[in-house]
Formats: C-alpha cells, structure tokens, sequence
C-alpha cells in the first residue's frame, strides 16, 4: 500500500515521548494533531500537554506545511523553509536535516497504517534527545 497526502487528512491522537539523554529525563506529551487542507497541501498543528517528572505541565504547539512532492511529502516549517521529505514508497522511510551545530534523523514507520509513528533522533552539542510521536485515529 503507498500512501498519499490525503491519506493524513483529519484529526489524530498523538502521544509523544521524549527521552532526554543528556538531562536524564523522560516526557510524555499527549494531544492531538490535525492535518487540514489549505489550498496547497496539508497545514499539520498540534496541541498537547507535555510533562516531565517533577515540573508543572505545559501546553506545546507547532505546526509544519506538507506538500505533496511525486510519490515524497515535502515537510515545510511555517515559514516556507525546507525541513525534510518522506519517501511514501517505503514502509519505513527516513530522512536528515541539518540545523548546525545540530542533526535531526527521523525514521517513520507506517507498517500498522492507519497508526505510524515518528522517531527523531537529535544530536548535537547541547542536544541529545530521542522523539517518538504515536498517532492513531
């Protein structure tokens, strides 16, 4: 099955955790994202709670453009830049950006469509963390 930029249409639960290996900590973000056609593409915003042990919770927001780009997804930062692509011809794809002195690899995995996920994988000086976004209908 190869999917498509319609098929991330609507709304999804998202549960994310953030495993903090340079701070030794681990968060949880619960919320939900929603992919809305505007013309172009696809505007993906989420809203959740995140939480770390022992600190007061937080409301987190962001909000990318996806496009469609051939059989990839062209993801976009609000202001138009270029964050990466997905490769929809595979199961597993992943991809890299490079926001110096940082690195961030994303590997989806759309094995158990309609539910995927997303790890990120960030490294740099003062950054080494561990993303995994679940999202289910």
């Amino acid at each position: 099955m190869t999917l498509h930029l319609a098929d991330f249409e609507g709304a999804w639960q998202l549960d994310r955790v953030l495993d903090d290996r340079l701070a030794g900590r681990r968060g949880h973000l619960r919320g939900t994202a929603r992919f809305v056609a505007d013309g172009t593409g696809l505007t993906y915003t989420e809203e959740g709670t995140l939480a770390f042990p022992g600190q007061p919770p937080l409301t987190a927001r962001q909000s990318y453009l996806w496009r469609a780009d051939g059989a990839a997804l062209a993801v976009h930062f609000q202001d138009k830049t270029a964050f990466h692509h997905i490769d929809l011809t595979k199961k597993n794809p992943t991809a890299r950006h490079d926001c110096a002195p940082d690195t961030y690899l994303v590997t989806y995995d759309f094995t158990a469509w309609p539910n995927w996920s997303a790890t990120w994988t960030v490294t740099g000086p003062r950054k080494d963390y561990v993303s995994t976004s679940r999202y289910s209908r």
